[in-house]
């Protein structure tokens, strides 16, 4: 396993540890890609994609959950939500 695909995993992992909430209120989240620059790029699923609370999930849950597993990483960014993005 390289360095970007265990970066990838440990992305995973913090998503995980988010995702329960998420799907308590009939959302998800996606894992696109990891850019070569370490931006990582999510995308909302389900109720997430307009919820007015999304941008505070995304900066408070997500990204926290993500910058806390691999620190190294540069941006979070969300591909389906222009206000995120």
């Amino acid at each position: 396993m390289d360095s970007k695909e265990k970066t990838i995993e440990l992305i995973e992992q913090a998503l995980e540890s988010v995702r329960p909430y998420l799907l308590a209120d009939g959302g998800d989240v996606k894992f696109v890609e990891l850019t070569d620059e370490m931006n990582v790029v999510l995308e909302l699923q389900g109720s997430c994609q307009s919820c007015p609370m999304s941008a505070m999930t995304f900066k408070a849950g997500l990204e926290e959950s993500i910058r806390k597993a691999v620190p190294e990483v540069n941006k979070v960014v969300a591909s389906n939500v222009a206000a995120l993005a």
